[in-house]
């Protein structure tokens, strides 16, 4: 195709309808009919990303190749399209209100006075076409967060408004995701605050193309005509969106909903090829139909929200589905272990993953948990954090370095075997400062983590302060505990493995946020092949 086409994904009624979902879904729809898509997510928050957002606040920080801090939507952006996002693909309110800003400063509005309308909305609109303009996609489909009518969405919504007129009609479209509320005391499906939705869209400026109608029930012909009619949609627009079994279904009843086929119409796209949706299915058969089953320990602080490791519990899934195993994860909060209750808490555990996370809150419950995997041979996996806990339980318990610890936990300590980075102990702004995003890592040969990987180099996404100190890696190496992965112009350990153990690895950086559906990460899926080795034993 000549140039770009522009989707953009709007909510109303409530939040957490599934944007994100329903955005990955159709492009990977368009894309399974050979189509080049990308997926951006505009925040409507004033941080200038999510990187310092509490996990409790909005779920995980998910770091792209280029070391942007996002928000956990690109996170099934990539899941789905099996393609990377980047810092372009996620822009928030304080980014856009700090470029504009900036540019003042700089005297680029010389003699203008700067407003929301045209300089804020201009900027958003940058934005938004910078991927278009690439020449690299088919289609740009642009998720805006929150709702429609939240005060802090209104200049994205002028903004597409915009777009409309800027790019012609036949190169823009808007899909609404709406709620159906079903009231069980009147035992009927409500439309009305669908209707007020639409109706506050439309005030703005903006007449949606497509429907898309969360609902616990099916929605009758003579809803969707009544929806199309109050709407101004025409009825074959009116979409439904069951609850699904899994996030992973919601491609399948989109197809069969024909949402691709209505977006390729309305934009007056011809395209009769039927989507090879084929992999997809087959990874949906081996998830739904498993031959084996572990239980696998999550050990980490933030375990009340699920969200705060979302791309952890996703790569669990598409490991399960690659080894045909289903993975029962437990939420383990790492404050409630002691070396008291471990054995309780872990014992028939066929596998313990120790998750990452940020100050001393949780720690000696995570070293606890490590202690008792480590003694009972049972499969470990640590992930950032949950690699340096490793470090520091063997130095303590191995090593008999009984105050060895990590300076993040215990500034004052005498064996920093986790230090502050060199060039990190100068840095007083606490966003966008961490190491960030992909770096290289050279697998020593003979290594566990070199046979799960079948390959020396590698590149994975990193988001930390904190490193492995050299100083103690001849100690520890001597007294068991390999570094056997290292970064090559750094030489810092990124990853470290237990030679007499069936299964301990723990990495520095996080190997969750590569995984994909049709890329499952190698670590994973061995993991949990270890775990059905464990279980079978």
């Amino acid at each position: 195709m000549a140039s770009a086409k522009y989707i953009f994904v709007t909510g109303g009624v409530t939040s957490s309808l599934g944007k994100g979902i329903i955005s990955a879904s159709l492009g990977k729809l368009l894309q399974a009919r050979g189509y080049n898509v990308t997926i951006q997510k505009f925040d409507p928050y004033i941080n200038i990303d999510p990187g310092t957002l509490n996990p409790y606040e909005h779920g995980e920080c998910f770091v792209t190749d280029d070391g942007a801090e996002t928000d956990l939507d690109l996170g099934h952006y990539e899941r789905f399209l099996n393609s990377p996002t980047s810092q372009a693909n996620n822009v928030t309110t304080g980014r856009i209100y700090n470029n504009v800003i900036t540019k003042e400063r700089k005297g680029e509005y010389l003699g203008k006075t700067v407003q929301v309308v045209p300089h804020i909305t201009d900027e958003i609109k940058r934005n938004i076409y910078q991927l278009g303009e690439s020449g690299e996609f088919d289609f740009v489909i642009t998720e805006i967060g929150g709702c429609v009518g939240d005060i802090e969405s209104l200049p994205f919504i002028e903004a597409v408004r915009q777009v409309k007129w800027d790019v012609g009609i036949n190169n823009f479209l808007v899909i609404h995701l709406t709620l159906i509320p079903y009231l069980s005391a009147a035992k009927e499906l409500k439309t009305k605050p669908t209707q007020h939705s639409v109706k506050q869209l439309l005030e703005a400026g903006i007449q949606p193309d497509i429907l898309v109608c969360r609902s616990e029930r099916h929605l009758p012909q003579d809803i969707r005509k009544k929806l199309a009619l109050f709407c101004n949609v025409h009825i074959n627009s009116v979409i439904e969106a069951l609850d699904a079994e899994t996030i992973y279904d919601v491609p399948i009843l989109m197809r069969k909903e024909k949402l691709a086929e209505r977006v390729l119409s309305k934009l007056k796209i011809s395209n009769k090829e039927e989507p090879n949706l084929d992999q997809w299915k087959t990874f949906l058969g081996k998830l739904k139909n498993p031959t084996d089953e572990v239980e696998i320990g999550l050990v980490g602080k933030y375990v009340e929200l699920p969200d705060a490791y979302k791309s952890i519990v996703e790569s669990f899934i598409h490991a399960g589905a690659y080894n045909e195993c289903k993975v029962n994860l437990h939420w383990i909060s790492s404050e409630s272990i002691t070396s008291d209750n471990a054995k309780e808490l872990l014992g028939e555990l066929d596998g313990v993953l120790v998750a990452p996370g940020f100050g001393e809150r949780g720690v000696p419950g995570k070293i606890e948990a490590i202690k008792y995997v480590r003694e009972n041979n049972i499969p470990f996996f640590g992930i950032c954090l949950g690699m340096q806990c490793s470090v520091i339980e063997f130095s303590r318990n191995v090593l008999k370095i009984k105050d060895a610890s990590s300076t993040e936990i215990d500034p004052k300590t005498k064996n920093p075997v986790i230090d502050l980075m060199e060039d990190q102990k100068k840095v007083t702004d606490m966003g966008g400062t961490m190491r960030l995003g992909a770096y290289p890592c050279k697998l020593k040969k003979g290594s566990k983590v070199y046979g799960v990987y079948g390959k020396q180099n590698i590149s994975e996404r990193h988001r930390h302060r904190y490193e492995f100190n050299n100083k103690y890696l001849e100690a520890i190496e001597k007294a068991g505990m390999k570094a056997t992965g290292i970064n090559p112009e750094t030489g810092l350990v990124e990853i470290v493995e237990l030679v007499d153990h069936p299964w301990f690895i723990g990495t520095q950086y996080h190997p969750e946020l590569k995984s994909t559906v049709l890329n499952p990460h190698p670590l994973f899926v061995k993991f949990i092949e270890a775990a059905i080795v464990k279980k079978k034993s």
